[in-house]
Protein backbone atom coordinates (compact mmCIF):
# COMPACT_ATOMS: atom_id res chain seq x y z
CA UNK A 1 0.00 0.00 0.00
CA UNK A 2 0.95 3.41 -0.77
CA UNK A 3 -0.15 6.78 0.12
CA UNK A 4 1.08 10.33 -1.05
CA UNK A 5 0.39 13.63 0.84
CA UNK A 6 1.11 17.16 -0.75
CA UNK A 7 3.51 19.34 1.96
CA UNK A 8 4.40 22.23 -0.11
CA UNK A 9 1.97 23.36 -2.61
CA UNK A 10 3.40 25.22 -5.47
CA UNK A 11 3.58 28.99 -5.55
CA UNK A 12 2.69 29.67 -9.12
CA UNK A 13 1.12 27.81 -11.95
CA UNK A 14 2.37 26.36 -15.51
CA UNK A 15 1.52 29.73 -17.16
CA UNK A 16 1.25 33.00 -15.61
CA UNK A 17 -1.70 34.69 -16.16
CA UNK A 18 -0.41 37.18 -19.06
CA UNK A 19 1.23 34.19 -21.08
CA UNK A 20 -2.42 33.00 -21.03
CA UNK A 21 -3.83 36.41 -22.32
CA UNK A 22 -1.33 36.93 -24.65
CA UNK A 23 -2.33 33.51 -26.48
CA UNK A 24 -6.17 34.66 -26.07
CA UNK A 25 -5.41 37.89 -27.69
CA UNK A 26 -6.97 39.62 -24.35
CA UNK A 27 -5.74 42.87 -23.57
CA UNK A 28 -7.76 44.49 -20.77
CA UNK A 29 -7.99 43.19 -17.17
CA UNK A 30 -12.19 42.71 -17.67
CA UNK A 31 -12.20 38.54 -17.91
CA UNK A 32 -8.77 38.14 -15.88
CA UNK A 33 -10.90 36.64 -13.09
CA UNK A 34 -12.35 33.92 -15.47
CA UNK A 35 -8.64 33.23 -17.09
CA UNK A 36 -7.42 32.41 -13.97
CA UNK A 37 -9.96 30.25 -13.41
CA UNK A 38 -9.84 28.50 -16.47
CA UNK A 39 -6.36 28.55 -15.68
CA UNK A 40 -6.39 27.02 -12.15
CA UNK A 41 -8.75 23.68 -13.83
CA UNK A 42 -6.13 23.57 -16.38
CA UNK A 43 -3.25 22.81 -14.04
CA UNK A 44 -5.48 20.69 -11.96
CA UNK A 45 -5.79 18.88 -15.35
CA UNK A 46 -2.61 18.28 -16.01
CA UNK A 47 -0.18 18.13 -12.09
CA UNK A 48 0.33 16.44 -9.52
CA UNK A 49 -0.86 13.09 -8.09
CA UNK A 50 -4.37 13.62 -9.75
CA UNK A 51 -3.41 15.25 -13.21
CA UNK A 52 -3.35 13.31 -16.19
CA UNK A 53 0.50 13.44 -16.99
CA UNK A 54 1.75 11.99 -13.75
CA UNK A 55 3.95 14.73 -13.25
CA UNK A 56 4.82 17.49 -10.87
CA UNK A 57 5.25 21.04 -12.98
CA UNK A 58 6.19 23.86 -10.77
CA UNK A 59 8.43 22.72 -7.59
CA UNK A 60 6.39 21.37 -4.63
CA UNK A 61 7.30 18.93 -1.69
CA UNK A 62 5.27 15.85 -1.25
CA UNK A 63 5.19 12.27 1.57
CA UNK A 64 5.30 9.02 -0.22
CA UNK A 65 4.28 6.76 2.51
CA UNK A 66 4.05 2.64 2.20
CA UNK A 67 4.26 -0.39 4.47
CA UNK A 68 7.84 -1.42 4.41
CA UNK A 69 10.77 -1.16 2.59
CA UNK A 70 10.89 -2.97 -0.79
CA UNK A 71 13.18 -5.78 -1.82
CA UNK A 72 15.01 -3.48 -4.55
CA UNK A 73 14.24 0.52 -5.26
CA UNK A 74 11.86 2.49 -3.88
CA UNK A 75 10.45 4.54 -7.29
CA UNK A 76 9.47 7.86 -6.55
CA UNK A 77 6.24 9.14 -8.49
CA UNK A 78 5.60 12.44 -9.78
CA UNK A 79 8.67 13.29 -11.90
CA UNK A 80 10.72 15.03 -12.65
CA UNK A 81 12.61 14.55 -9.11
CA UNK A 82 14.52 17.51 -7.66
CA UNK A 83 15.74 16.11 -4.23
CA UNK A 84 14.59 13.43 -1.87
CA UNK A 85 14.95 15.74 1.56
CA UNK A 86 14.72 12.49 3.78
CA UNK A 87 13.98 9.01 4.28
CA UNK A 88 12.31 7.57 7.38
CA UNK A 89 11.05 4.35 9.08
CA UNK A 90 9.85 2.99 12.16
CA UNK A 91 11.95 -0.05 13.33
CA UNK A 92 10.62 -3.12 14.69
CA UNK A 93 10.66 -1.30 18.01
CA UNK A 94 8.43 0.74 17.21
CA UNK A 95 10.64 4.09 16.97
CA UNK A 96 11.09 6.20 14.27
CA UNK A 97 14.67 6.51 12.36
CA UNK A 98 15.68 9.10 10.19
CA UNK A 99 18.31 7.51 7.30
CA UNK A 100 21.32 9.38 5.72
CA UNK A 101 21.46 10.02 2.26
CA UNK A 102 24.91 9.06 0.61
CA UNK A 103 25.53 6.60 3.55
CA UNK A 104 22.59 4.54 3.61
CA UNK A 105 20.88 4.74 0.58
CA UNK A 106 21.20 6.53 -2.84
CA UNK A 107 19.65 9.03 -4.87
CA UNK A 108 18.75 8.83 -8.59
CA UNK A 109 17.47 12.21 -9.61
CA UNK A 110 18.21 11.62 -13.50
CA UNK A 111 15.26 8.90 -14.31
CA UNK A 112 11.71 9.26 -14.76
CA UNK A 113 10.71 8.36 -12.28
CA UNK A 114 13.72 8.83 -9.96
CA UNK A 115 14.57 6.40 -7.26
CA UNK A 116 16.57 5.50 -4.23
CA UNK A 117 18.16 1.99 -3.53
CA UNK A 118 20.08 0.92 -0.09
CA UNK A 119 23.61 1.44 0.34
CA UNK A 120 23.41 -2.19 1.35
CA UNK A 121 20.28 -3.44 2.12
CA UNK A 122 16.76 -2.18 3.47
CA UNK A 123 16.13 -2.09 7.20
CA UNK A 124 14.00 -3.72 9.12
CA UNK A 125 10.94 -2.00 9.82
CA UNK A 126 7.74 -1.99 12.26
CA UNK A 127 4.97 -4.88 10.78
CA UNK A 128 2.32 -2.21 10.36
CA UNK A 129 0.56 -0.08 7.68
CA UNK A 130 2.95 3.23 6.66
CA UNK A 131 6.49 2.65 8.23
CA UNK A 132 8.21 4.34 5.87
CA UNK A 133 7.70 7.61 4.65
CA UNK A 134 9.93 9.50 2.30
CA UNK A 135 9.42 13.20 1.60
CA UNK A 136 10.55 14.15 -1.34
CA UNK A 137 10.87 17.84 -3.67
CA UNK A 138 9.61 17.47 -7.79
CA UNK A 139 8.62 19.27 -10.46
CA UNK A 140 10.98 21.64 -12.73
CA UNK A 141 13.79 23.25 -11.51
CA UNK A 142 13.40 27.32 -11.59
CA UNK A 143 15.83 28.85 -13.82
CA UNK A 144 16.95 31.97 -11.97
CA UNK A 145 16.92 32.39 -7.61
CA UNK A 146 16.01 36.54 -8.12
CA UNK A 147 13.50 36.67 -9.19
CA UNK A 148 12.64 32.98 -9.06
CA UNK A 149 11.06 31.69 -12.26
CA UNK A 150 9.43 28.23 -11.57
CA UNK A 151 8.28 27.69 -15.47
CA UNK A 152 10.54 28.51 -17.68
CA UNK A 153 11.85 25.02 -17.91
CA UNK A 154 8.13 23.23 -18.04
CA UNK A 155 8.50 21.38 -21.63
CA UNK A 156 6.65 23.63 -24.40
CA UNK A 157 4.33 20.81 -25.58
CA UNK A 158 2.86 20.89 -21.45
CA UNK A 159 2.35 24.62 -21.94
CA UNK A 160 0.89 24.15 -25.66
CA UNK A 161 -1.88 21.90 -24.28
CA UNK A 162 -2.69 23.99 -21.54
CA UNK A 163 -2.88 27.23 -23.55
CA UNK A 164 -5.51 25.06 -26.45
CA UNK A 165 -7.21 23.66 -23.06
CA UNK A 166 -8.10 26.93 -21.93
CA UNK A 167 -8.78 28.41 -25.27
CA UNK A 168 -11.15 25.82 -25.87
CA UNK A 169 -12.88 26.05 -22.42
CA UNK A 170 -13.65 30.30 -23.38
CA UNK A 171 -14.51 29.76 -26.49
CA UNK A 172 -17.03 26.87 -25.59
CA UNK A 173 -18.76 28.62 -21.95
CA UNK A 174 -21.76 27.73 -22.89
CA UNK A 175 -21.33 24.15 -22.97
CA UNK A 176 -24.75 21.92 -23.32
CA UNK A 177 -22.95 18.67 -24.07
CA UNK A 178 -22.95 16.64 -21.20
CA UNK A 179 -20.87 13.81 -22.90
CA UNK A 180 -17.94 16.58 -23.89
CA UNK A 181 -17.70 17.86 -20.28
CA UNK A 182 -14.69 15.78 -19.14
CA UNK A 183 -12.71 16.08 -22.83
CA UNK A 184 -9.97 18.16 -23.73
CA UNK A 185 -9.42 19.28 -27.32
CA UNK A 186 -7.38 16.70 -29.70
CA UNK A 187 -4.40 18.43 -30.08
CA UNK A 188 -3.70 18.89 -26.25
CA UNK A 189 -4.00 15.07 -25.56
CA UNK A 190 -2.22 14.56 -28.09
CA UNK A 191 0.63 16.74 -26.72
CA UNK A 192 0.08 15.45 -23.10
CA UNK A 193 0.65 12.34 -24.46
CA UNK A 194 4.21 12.42 -24.73
CA UNK A 195 4.84 13.43 -21.24
CA UNK A 196 2.64 10.86 -19.63
CA UNK A 197 4.01 8.96 -17.21
CA UNK A 198 2.55 5.67 -14.66
CA UNK A 199 2.67 7.13 -11.32
CA UNK A 200 6.11 4.58 -10.13
CA UNK A 201 5.23 3.73 -6.71
CA UNK A 202 7.64 1.16 -4.84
Amino acid sequence: MAALVRLVAPTTTPLSLSEVKAHLRVDDTDLDDVIQIYLDAATAHVDGEWGCLGRALVTQTWRLTIDTFPTAEIKIPLPPLQSVSSVGYYDSAGDFQTMIEDTDYFVDDQSEPGWITPMTTWPTTLDAINSVRVEFVAGYEATSDSPPDYTANIPADIKQAMLLMITDWMDNRANVMPQSFNMIPFASATLLLRKKIDLGFA
